[in-house]
């Protein structure tokens, strides 16, 4: 049963960060990316008044610490990948590769967590990594030949 749950949860993901890719490339056709951030972030403020805890102050403070920067290295990333489309990236190339960062996490957790690093698992970090060529590719012949 748990695994329906966390599967479930994962398609949401999927979906909701599908659509996002979606109004982001719409919010960056007239917005300067770090407009776009705030109203991103009182997007996050708004759905709190629903997500957080009642005890919102009692967790061990080195969690808290963990919790604000991600959030911060959050806000920084998705301010990049807001001005990528701002400065002409294709959302169906510049999502997708943003989408990567998983490549990463699948290197350090083993270092890191001492989770157990797997052929199969190294595989799908290669495929992850070979979708960049794929994607980008297209894009590469194209400057090419509009500069001849």
């Amino acid at each position: 049963m748990q695994v329906f749950i966390w599967l479930g949860l994962c398609l949401v993901v999927v979906i909701a960060w599908g659509i996002l890719g979606i109004f982001e490339k719409l919010a960056t056709d007239h917005l300067r990316p770090a407009v776009a951030l705030v109203w991103v972030a009182i997007g996050f403020m708004l759905l709190q008044a629903f997500a957080v805890p009642t005890s919102f102050w009692r967790y061990p403070t080195s969690s808290l610490a963990w919790a604000l920067a991600n959030g911060v290295l959050c806000a920084f990333g998705f301010l990049a990948l807001l001005s990528a489309m701002r400065h002409g990236g294709k959302v169906s190339i510049v999502e997708p590769l943003s989408a990567l960062y998983p490549a990463l996490v699948a290197f350090l957790a083993p270092q890191l967590f001492g989770e157990r690093a797997t052929l199969q698992r190294s595989l799908g970090v290669a495929c992850a990594l070979a979708a960049v060529l794929f994607l980008t590719a297209d894009s590469k012949e194209r400057q090419e030949s509009t500069r001849k």
